[in-house]
Parts: C-alpha cells; structure tokens; sequence
C-alpha cells in the first residue's frame, strides 16, 4: 500500500513575465519518499523547489500538506518544511551557532549542545574541530555541510534540496549522500532533491522527474526528446541533431512536442545494423553505468549528439556485450516506441 501523501500540488503555475512559465498539474509528494529532479538550467527545478517549500506564491493552484491547505503565511505548517539552496547562506558567527541558530529561533533549548554535536557527526564534522570554527574559515564542502547540519537538527516532515552536490568534493558529497539517508529512515523525512549529478542522484531517490519547460516530463528512466520535429515521409516525422543524426518519430501532437521513450524499449548493439527503416540506429559512446537497486539490472546511458539517453539492461547483457564507459554503440529504437506527452497536446 502506498504511503499517504505528505505535499500535494494542485495546477500550480508560476511565471516571469514573459520569460518562463511554470506550470505543474498535479505533483505528490508521498511520506517517506525521496523524490529527485533533473532537467537542463532554466528548466523550472529551482522554482518549483521554493514554491514547494513555501518560499514562493503560485500565481495559480494550491498546495496541500497533510490534506490542510496551504496559506504561505501559516507557521504552523511551513515549520515543517526546510529548504537547503545550491549556495546557502551561513551566519558570521561560529560553527556551533549557525547549526543551533533554528532550535533557538524556536524557543528550543533541551540538550542542545548534544543535539549540535550530534549532527555535526552526521554531516562529518568533528564536533571537537569545527564546533567553534568561524563561518569564514570553513572550505566550501564543509559550508555545505553546516548548512545542511542546521537543516537536520529541526528534524523536519519535508527536507528539500537544490543541488546539494554542486560546489562539493566527492568526499563530501558522499556525507552528504549518508546524513539525508539517516535522517530519512531516523525521522521518516520526506525529501525532495534537485541535481544535475544524476549517478548521485539515483542512490538516494526512489523516483527522478524530469523538468522541461517548466513542465514535468515524466520520470528520468522515461528518456525526453523535445522537439522541434518535421514532416518526413508518410507518416514519419523527424528531429534533426546538432552532429546531423535523425531521429524518427511518428507525428507529434505538435511541432514543439517533447517524446517519451521507456529505457526498455531501447537496444545498444557495437555494430552498425543496416536495412532498418523503421527504426532509429544512432551513433553515441557509453558515458555511465549504474547498478540499479534491485541489483539485477543495470542503467547505461549513452551520450548520442546532444542527449543523454539511459538504456536498462541486464548485468548478463553489459557482460556479454562487454561495454564500459567510453565504448562506441549503436542507440537503436523503434519509430513507434517514441510515445507523445500528453500536456504537449493541449
């Protein structure tokens, strides 16, 4: 059974002026979830993040928390919903007060040098080394992660992040990777992270979406192909690619249409199949492989002009097919697996 939904939006539109349009017709967030985002800058992630978190007004919908509805001026529910920035933003004063800053703004003092030290051990800060360190002393990694120590102590229903990853080392962003994990199966914390590290990405979230436009285009393992697209013969229709690959597709709903294609429907050979007319056989190289949870089956994306595109296999089929990151392939799917995105026909 699924868990009840802690966040629900409802046709939530946003916009800056002509510029950017958000729009979102539905969006659950369930308790317990970890949710990622991805999508190209200027895709409407960082928007949307703080219109979840309270910290920007739709211009349009409403936005449910647990089924009450949300007035952007209710404190008794915005308390439960932290949100960490891609730079945020640390108090010029030690260590130890920036971590404690929330607790004391909410009148919370019990066992607050433990709770403190406590989560600064979570983020991988030695209490004892950085407790009364300066704000200015710190390296961006370790900023970071104060920053995100002063968001667990408040131990909050919903956790949201904006590329958590960006301006970190991989050490620290593999604490950073362990502490949100913990604070999920600790405190049964929602979380809901944006983040063009995609790898990172998919060892902490359940589901990743995929933001276009301002639209959500389905999940990360539904490959997005956005147009435009041309008449090509018959019933085909085309996209041209930067490198002056062809991609076929059946007719959109519109010219600027964006396709789905499942990771399933995708095969990668090593050698170039010929004859194949109603098939796409695309030139690309082999950029990542992934284990996926399960463990049984494996993500392998390949870079082919200028998309990325994730194919699911078995580790038997990588084994036999002897690809590793670098490797020369064949993308090859059918014309018809390209399937249309309902909101672009509207």
């Amino acid at each position: 059974m699924a868990d009840p939904a802690l966040l629900r939006a409802e046709d939530v539109e946003f916009s800056y002026g002509d510029q950017f349009s958000l729009h979102v017709p539905e969006f659950i967030i369930p308790e317990r979830s970890v949710i990622g985002f991805v999508g190209p800058n200027g895709s409407g992630k960082s928007t949307f993040l703080r219109v979840l978190a309270f910290l920007v007004k739709p211009h349009k919908g409403s936005i449910f928390f647990s089924d009450d509805a949300v007035s952007f001026d209710n404190d008794e529910i915005t308390r439960h919903v932290t949100f960490l920035p891609q730079d945020p933003y640390l108090l010029k004063r030690s260590v130890f007060e920036n971590v404690a800053y929330g607790l004391r703004v909410r009148h919370d003092h019990k066992n607050l040098g433990e709770r403190v030290r406590g989560v600064l051990r979570q983020v991988g800060l030695s209490p004892d080394l950085f407790a009364e360190r300066q704000w200015h002393e710190l390296s961006g990694g370790e900023a970071q992660r104060v920053a995100l120590a002063s968001r667990l102590i408040l131990r909050p229903k919903l956790l949201i992040l904006d590329e958590p990853t960006a301006n970190v080392d991989r050490e620290s962003a593999l604490l950073i990777k362990d502490a949100i994990v913990l604070l999920r199966r600790e405190y049964d914390t929602a979380l809901v992270i944006a983040s063009h590290d995609i790898l990172w990405l998919s060892g902490v979230a359940e589901r990743i979406d995929k933001m276009v436009q301002g639209r959500i285009a389905g999940y990360v393992s539904e490959n997005v192909l956005p147009g435009p697209w041309s008449r090509k013969s018959g019933e085909l229709w085309s996209r041209m690619l930067p490198d002056g690959q062809v991609v076929r597709a059946t007719a959109p709903p519109s010219e600027n249409a964006s396709a789905l294609l499942s990771p399933r429907d995708i095969i990668l050979s090593l050698k170039d199949p010929e004859g194949l007319s109603a098939r796409n056989a695309l030139r690309g190289h082999v950029t990542a492989i992934a284990m996926e949870e399960t463990r049984e089956s494996l993500t392998v994306t390949a870079t082919v002009s200028n998309l990325s595109l994730h194919c699911r296999l078995t580790v038997q089929a990588v084994r036999e097919l002897g690809i590793l990151p670098g490797s020369s392939v064949f993308v090859i799917f059918k014309a018809t697996s390209l399937r249309w995105n309902e909101r672009d026909s509207s």
